[in-house]
């Protein structure tokens, strides 16, 4: 079993996926039939996928954490800090690799680890 597909709903897509964007992630805004129009990435064989809320929703999944292999971390999260974007922990290694947490413009915690 593998997982292959992620969504996330928020108030702001198109802002969300600008975000994503600038941790390496190229998006297309599209729709499926007569669905919401959504922005849509593939990253190997997953795909990644920001809607707006649900009708009645009001608050995105802050428990969420999702994660992202990147390439040099540490000049991605200098430049997330130049547009202010919060760091929760500064690039570390751990048993587990090179990677910093940040947060989404939504509050979700988000993994960047380090891949060559």
């Amino acid at each position: 079993m593998e997982i292959n597909l992620i969504v996330i709903r928020t108030e702001n897509p198109k802002e969300l996926s600008e975000f994503y964007e600038k941790l390496g992630i190229s998006f297309e805004y599209h729709r499926h039939g007569k669905g919401f129009f959504h922005y849509s990435a593939k990253l190997g064989d997953l795909v990644f996928e920001i809607y707006p809320f649900l009708k009645g929703q009001s608050e995105a999944d802050k428990s969420l954490r999702l994660g992202f292999g990147v390439g040099n971390l540490d000049m991605l999260i200098e430049s997330l800090r130049t547009e202010n974007t919060e760091i929760v922990s500064n690039p570390k290694q751990s048993e587990f690799g090179y990677f910093a947490i940040i947060k989404d413009l939504d509050g979700r915690k988000v993994e960047l680890k380090e891949v060559e």
